[in-house]
């Protein structure tokens, strides 16, 4: 392409040399065989037999395979063959993670939780989720500043716990990326079919034949993904100048929520806080973890970031502790307006409304919720794109999806995957079935991101000693193992405080060694999260903890989807990241190559 003479040399710039049929430069819009497969194993089928013939060995050469800082933010990046645009500020930061979050979470999730699982409690669910959200935000905004890459949590991993390990997180980002977007466009729906008078599956199509839950066909869903879609795409200043200037919108309403909603505010529906027990509260916080997703769609935006040090933590940490505060009052509100027995699970706010003779009020609250769901949809859509755009610069899937379009500055076929997906997804898929499947891979996410931490802080290959490689090995198997433990027990039938005592111990203890008994190795140049190694420990717990309170469907689909995930890895996911990792380290030995330090792997600890 175009910009190939700029970088030096005749090769392409994701590692193979051009294809006879390129001529040296490209156009943005093809489609070759070379564009999805273009290792030596998928040269032919002989030679793609002969790859698979090795998957023992190449799958033990790739489990603990570690990426670079170097190597993701420098040469990754050229396989994209134009860049992104350095365009965004804290300003721009925070406005992105407010209109992700608001709106996907507090208008979806808050009646169907408060009614099924939390009751008014569902306030202390939202306060659960949003401090081991925060947990979660502080270890991102080290990553991010370190390591300002689009791919977020994945370019973490596959730096700190390595290839294997990273592709499980990557599969479920997707998983999560397409649940996630799904969900929000069929609350779309239902939130304007209330304002305009209608049921909120009335403009559904009913299936018969298809199972419970995924027989109302959602064709308004599509329909909107696709437009915030195109938008996103269209480019990244462009949108996020139209998100913060909208999100005025969403403060307005929030403001009348609480306002109005106090007015009409009945204490009595406070009472039973607990109908559902303590179990359902951290079931409940468990599934309106979703809403707090937003923030690492902005991390994956740091690549675009004029100023990562500064800006980062500033626009995560700032937005999400107000957005937690946000979500626990308007929870409130709305169980203080009406019984959580009323509260509609599709539309809790403007049936609310109306239920207290506000009538006209649920079309405000509709409007508000809609344009709420709309910016989620779009950051959503800039955030998922850039996931996706450095998983395919890995080559984990095609690289064809990691090309950046040298007008828009903008991952155009990577946008175009994981709305297509998506839209299937909201097509059939109602909301209860999407909320727990896309809650579960987010919290394995952020507790993967927390275990990364404490390695990048613990361990620096070549320089820490054997024994201490060893220590950190062992108090970080206590550290998962005592935190699953106490999580195992809570959805267990064993409630005897022996097993939290017992467990709760080997936490604190574990965490307090690693404190005394292990040096850290190194320090954060720029800014870095407070209280290590106590803040992500607790991270590690907390998410956890909020995993096993989904209960055992969640972790039915959960285990469905990252079977088939990993099946796909076997069969080319993982010889085309050997054929990537066998051309970088020939490319590293040559003498020629004046930059092999800075895209070499490493053993993991």
């Amino acid at each position: 392409m175009g910009d190939k003479s700029s970088e030096g040399g005749g090769g392409r710039l994701d590692g193979w040399p051009p294809s006879p049929s390129e001529g040296g430069r490209r156009g943005y819009w093809r489609w070759s065989k070379e564009d999805f497969f273009p290792g030596p194993s998928f040269a032919s089928w002989a030679a793609y037999a002969a790859a698979v013939a090795e998957t023992g060995p190449r799958l033990r050469s790739r489990l603990l395979r570690r990426s670079t800082s170097a190597a993701e933010l420098r040469l990754l990046p050229k396989r994209s063959e134009h860049g992104l645009r350095k365009c965004l500020t804290w300003w721009d930061l925070a406005w992105l993670g407010f209109g992700a979050v608001v709106g996907s979470g507090v208008f979806v999730l808050t009646g169907l939780e408060a009614r099924y699982d939390s009751g008014p409690a569902i306030v202390l669910a939202y306060a659960a989720a949003g401090f081991t959200a925060l947990l979660s935000v502080f270890c991102y905004a080290e990553f991010a500043v370190e390591i300002p890459s689009a791919g977020g949590s994945f370019t973490y991993l596959r730096v700190e716990l390595g290839d294997f390990v990273a592709y499980i997180a990557a599969a479920n980002i997707l998983l999560e990326a397409l649940v996630g977007a799904a969900g929000v466009a069929r609350s779309w729906t239902s939130y304007f079919a209330t304002l305009i008078d209608r049921h909120p599956d009335s403009l559904r199509i009913r299936v018969p034949a298809l199972a419970d839950g995924f027989n109302l066909l959602d064709p308004i869903a599509v329909a909107v993904l696709v437009a915030c879609s195109a938008f996103a795409a269209s480019g990244t200043r462009r949108a996020s100048c139209f998100n913060w200037v909208t999100s005025l919108v969403s403060i307005a309403v929030i403001g009348f929520i609480v306002v109005g909603g106090s007015v009409h505010a009945a204490p009595s529906n406070l009472t039973p806080f607990f109908p559902f027990g303590a179990k359902g509260v951290f079931r409940a916080a468990g599934v309106v973890y979703w809403a707090y997703t937003g923030f690492d769609m902005v991390a994956t935006m740091a690549e675009e970031t004029r100023n990562p040090a500064r800006d980062i933590p500033l626009g995560l940490v700032g937005s999400m502790a107000a957005i937690t505060a946000v979500y626990c009052v308007m929870a409130l509100v709305l169980c203080m307006m009406q019984s959580y027995e009323a509260l509609d699970p599709d539309a809790a706010f403007s049936v609310a409304f109306a239920a207290v003779g506000m009538r006209w009020a649920k079309y405000l609250v509709s409007l508000g919720a809609l344009k709420g769901m709309t910016t989620g949809l779009l950051v959503g859509a800039l955030g998922q794109s850039r996931y996706t755009t450095q998983i395919a610069r890995a080559h984990m899937i095609p690289p064809f999806f990691a090309l950046v379009h040298p007008k828009t500055g903008t991952p155009v076929n990577a946008t175009v995957l994981i709305t297509g997906a998506a839209a299937c997804i909201a097509l059939f898929s109602s909301l209860d079935v999407l909320a727990t499947v896309s809650s579960i891979s987010t919290l394995f996410i952020f507790m993967l991101t927390a275990v990364s931490l404490l390695i990048r802080r613990y361990y620096v290959r070549g320089v820490t000693k054997r024994s201490g490689r060893l220590k950190l090995l062992s108090l970080l198997v206590l550290i998962v193992g005592s935190s699953a433990g106490m999580a195992a027990c809570w959805v267990s039938d064993y409630r005897a405080w022996a097993g939290y005592a017992g467990g709760g111990a080997v936490w604190l203890l574990a965490t307090l060694g690693l404190a005394l008994a292990v040096p850290q190795q190194r320090a954060p140049r720029v800014w870095g999260a407070p209280l290590v190694p106590w803040l992500p420990s607790l991270s590690i717990a907390a998410n956890l903890f909020l995993m096993a309170s989904l209960g055992s469907d969640a972790f039915m689909r959960f285990g469905v989807c990252t079977a088939v995930m990993l099946a796909y890895y076997l069969i080319v996911g993982l010889h085309a990241t050997y054929d990537v990792d066998q051309q970088q380290q020939a490319s590293e030995a040559s003498p020629a190559d004046k930059g092999g330090n800075a895209s070499g792997g490493g053993e993991g600890p």
